[in-house]
């Protein structure tokens, strides 16, 4: 497509299909949204009816395609804006001579003119073909644009023109010509610019094809990425880039820096799932099972769901689109009226065939077309480069109009895996004694509170550690080991291991920790210790809500954890004990969401968060999210811990403001200049360059986003 008018044409023309409910086309990102029954939307339906109006309609493409297409527009601008240059220099250099009365005679003056047209036929004929072709394209689908007004007005100056020649007179206009067509290669030329800078914003989730190691036929052999398929093994070697989803059948060290945002690389222990974009760091191959092939991996789908909700328009670019439908068909009619109602009121011919092209000039409503989707665009790449994946960047509107921020708990606000708190330990018992036997009773367990001991235990379990040679276990309550110096120990909770006649003393639990959970051990003697583990808040959550109670949001955390643990972690993070709801299910908690200030944010990872997601105005997913809620929500932290979410509405927010800004005064302009235009004499020349100047000031406040540096501390 060739501009916002171009985006238009092919939305008119497919909105009258049968069958279709809502169509929008992203011109920034030549990305068509289409809603409606099955047989109006399948391609083969829709690509010849976008193909009667010259364009070419195909499946959504790579980002490597859509690179390689916007440098092939890159360089056909470029060839015309050289031959524009060129040629419309001496045209320009001629007029000059003309206007500033530099030249001896009327005769030469005559002569010079000749020339200027000369040297403007390249231009026209040439440089300016984009244009005639959009604006025929246009007037096909019945949705005249900006184009057939630029067409109009270069084919009316040149024609003007020749006629004066014909007459004898030097006062010509081909220099109004030359410099709409120059003029707008130069706008459009920076647009195709943004385009590819927002573009690259999605390179960080491209990966490259590459060959794995797979087995394949009783064998490790060497295959492309494009054909290992879920089920099969693969191989990774140290220091390996992680190239397809898979699950680990072994435990090592995994580098997830590309992905998270991470500085230290993380231990992933067998059945972990690994996403594509890691890096494995062991010394020894690691086996894999893959889950996911090229075109399903979790980064394939970010990347795809981003672009693709990038064709969904907000309001603000609704108004804009509304805007310019009419402002065209305005224009033309107001070039029709000028030309009869200047000659009613006197003006000669000549005059009023200039009045009547100043018109067509002016009113190209091109800086009104780009003023939202350009800015857009450029939030979303910013971001993308902040760590957040968009998945419908129309939430940037939204985004930057919220008054409410919901936190789910844990996996949100919390790591999701508890560590110990602290601890209380019989008389005469120290942690070197209790860690090491600790260490031994816990190993091999399941359960999440006995990993969390283990990973306490295991840095201090010395030099000979104990062994476990024997265990009896009741899943979820407690268990007995027999440790290898003899020793038994029991460890679970206080009510099971009352049930083991073990006699607790009363200083065996602290009233002031009930909020954490609870792991009593015994040996033979009875009570040896009581470990108190809570779910630790992420390391930016303290920091993240006082940021949004310091911006006047509305802050909550809704939990269906048990009170104790909810206003324990609420206290720690800075909200008020009345912002901290727990106990809530998934419909309750999606009811108390619909009871704040709205627009409402919620963020939450699991799949009782669903629910709340999709009854919030817009919703987040962490991280460690789970696969409904990244489905259900509009964008995804592509980093740990919840600062992304301060970061995300301070780009909505500045997105939202160049929006408006472009929106407000490319209207205003538009508006005030077809009044002037009609009620006093404009030059075509001056005509031109406040269009030119208007477009690209759009353009270039919309590049302020897109290359402005990431705002870390937002």
């Amino acid at each position: 497509m060739w501009c916002t008018s171009c985006a238009l044409a092919v939305e008119g023309s497919l909105k009258r299909l049968d069958g279709v409910r809502d169509v929008s086309v992203h011109y920034p990102s030549a990305t068509l949204f289409i809603n409606g029954t099955v047989e109006v939307t399948q391609l083969a339906t829709l690509a010849p009816k976008v193909k009667r109006l010259g364009y070419r309609l195909t499946e959504l493409e790579p980002v490597a395609d859509a690179h390689a297409r916007l440098d092939e527009e890159s360089r056909y601008l470029t060839l015309r804006l050289m031959v524009g240059s060129l040629f419309g220099m001496w045209t320009m250099l001629a007029s000059l001579l003309i206007y500033a009365g530099a030249l001896p005679s009327e005769q030469v003056e005559l002569v010079v003119a000749w020339v200027s047209g000369a040297f403007s036929l390249p231009v026209v004929l040439f440089s300016g073909v984009p244009f005639y072709r959009a604006g025929w394209r246009t007037l096909l689908a019945k949705r005249p644009g900006m184009d057939v007004l630029v067409s109009l007005g270069v084919i009316g100056a040149v024609i003007v023109s020749f006629g004066l020649l014909w007459r004898g007179s030097s006062e010509v206009y081909f220099d109004t010509a030359v410099m709409l067509i120059v003029l707008l290669l130069v706008g459009r030329l920076v647009e195709t610019l943004c385009r590819h800078r927002g573009l690259k914003a999605l390179d960080a989730l491209a990966l490259p094809d590459v060959n794995i190691t797979a087995w394949q036929e009783e064998a490790w052999l060497s295959r492309p990425v494009a054909e290992v398929h879920t089920g099969m093994r693969v191989e990774l070697a140290p220091g390996e880039l992680v190239a397809l989803d898979g699950i680990l059948e072994a435990p090592g060290w995994i580098d997830t820096a590309s992905l998270t945002g991470e500085s230290l690389p993380r231990h992933f222990n067998a059945g972990q799932t690994v996403y594509a974009g890691c890096r494995y760091l062991g010394v020894t191959p690691l086996v894999m099972r893959v889950s996911a092939g090229v075109g399903k991996r979790r980064l394939d789908k970010l990347c795809d769901e981003m672009r693709r909700y990038q064709a969904k328009k907000g309001e603000l670019q609704k108004l804009a689109d509304r805007f310019a439908a009419w402002l065209s068909p305005l224009a033309l009619l107001l070039a029709l009226v000028t030309l009869p109602a200047a000659l009613l009121f006197g003006v000669g011919w000549e005059d009023a065939f200039v009045r009547a092209l100043s018109v067509l000039v002016v009113a190209c409503p091109c800086a009104v077309g780009l003023a939202v989707p350009l800015a857009s665009l450029a939030g979303s790449g910013q971001a993308m480069q902040q760590g957040i994946a968009l998945r419908d960047p129309a939430a940037l509107e939204t985004l930057a109009r919220i008054r409410s921020v919901a936190l789910d708990k844990t996996g949100t606000l919390t790591t999701g895996s508890h560590t110990v708190l602290h601890w209380q330990v019989r008389q005469g018992v120290d942690l070197t004694v209790l860690q090491p036997k600790l260490s031994a009773a816990v190993a091999g367990s399941e359960h999440p509170l006995a990993q969390a001991l283990a990973r306490w235990s295991s840095n201090h379990a010395g030099q000979h550690p104990e062994q476990c040679i024997e265990v009896n276990e009741s899943p979820g309550e407690g268990r007995r080991v027999r440790l290898s110096s003899g020793e038994w120990l029991t460890l679970g909770s206080a009510n099971w291991l009352a049930r083991q006649r073990i006699e607790l003393p009363s200083n065996a639990q602290d009233a002031t920790l009930a909020f954490a959970s609870q792991v009593m051990v015994a040996d033979e003697a009875g009570w040896l210790a009581t470990l108190y583990l809570t779910d630790q808040p992420v390391s930016d959550a303290e920091s993240s809500v006082k940021r949004l109670i310091a911006s006047g949001y509305v802050v909550a955390m809704i939990s269906g954890d048990r009170q104790g643990a909810v206003s324990w972690l609420g206290e720690r993070v800075g909200l008020a004990r009345e912002a901290c709801y727990a106990q809530r299910s998934p419909e309750a908690k999606a009811r108390l969401l619909q009871g704040l200030p709205s627009p409402t944010l919620y963020v939450g990872d699991g799949l009782n968060d669903t629910l709340s997601l999709a009854a919030s105005d817009v919703g987040i997913a962490p991280l460690s999210a789970s696969e409904a809620a990244r489905e259900g929500a509009s964008a995804q932290l592509m980093k740990p811990g919840i600062g992304g979410v301060v970061k995300l509405l301070s780009v909505a927010k500045r997105t939202r403001r160049i929006m408006v800004q472009n929106l407000f005064f490319s209207a205003l302009y538009n508006t005030l200049a077809l009044g002037l235009v009609v009620l006093m004499v404009i030059p075509p020349l001056v005509a031109v360059l406040a269009m030119a100047a208007s477009s690209l000031s759009v353009t270039l406040n919309a590049a302020r986003l897109a290359w402005a540096e990431p705002d870390e501390g937002a």
